[in-house]
């Protein structure tokens, strides 16, 4: 069992930054491939970004590449998502979720365990 727990969300600017943090229990997380997932108002949950267990291989979705990187702590049981240059259309719940299947097949959202999310809200 995974229980994941988000932070770092907020209300920032357009063009500025913020990073979020995913904190898991478990001394297994070390062997979990970890993403980030975003649900927007009215709209469905999509992913974000993926890293494989060791940090060592990272996904990301076309509509935040070059502006987010994902990275993580094994350490401290922590992955993060550092955000750059957001933007309105970046306002979402953001979703930290664990999975032990290749880190590129989480795209499609199936996810072993999830958190409850962190709100980021971006002003324009």
């Amino acid at each position: 069992q995974v229980q994941l727990v988000e932070s770092g969300g907020g209300l920032v600017q357009a063009g500025g930054s913020l990073r979020l943090s995913c904190a898991a229990s478990g001394r297994t997380f070390s062997s979990y491939n970890m993403a980030w997932f975003r649900q927007a108002p009215e709209k469905e949950r999509e992913f974000v970004a993926a890293i494989s267990w060791s940090g060592g291989s990272t996904n990301y979705a076309d509509s935040v590449k070059g502006r987010f990187i994902i990275s993580r702590d094994n350490a401290k049981n922590t992955v993060y998502l550092q955000m750059n240059s957001l933007k309105p259309e970046d306002t979402a719940v953001y979703y930290c979720a664990a999975d032990r299947r290749n880190y590129n097949r989480l795209t499609d959202g199936y996810m072993d365990y999830w958190g409850k999310g962190t709100l980021v809200t971006v002003s324009s």
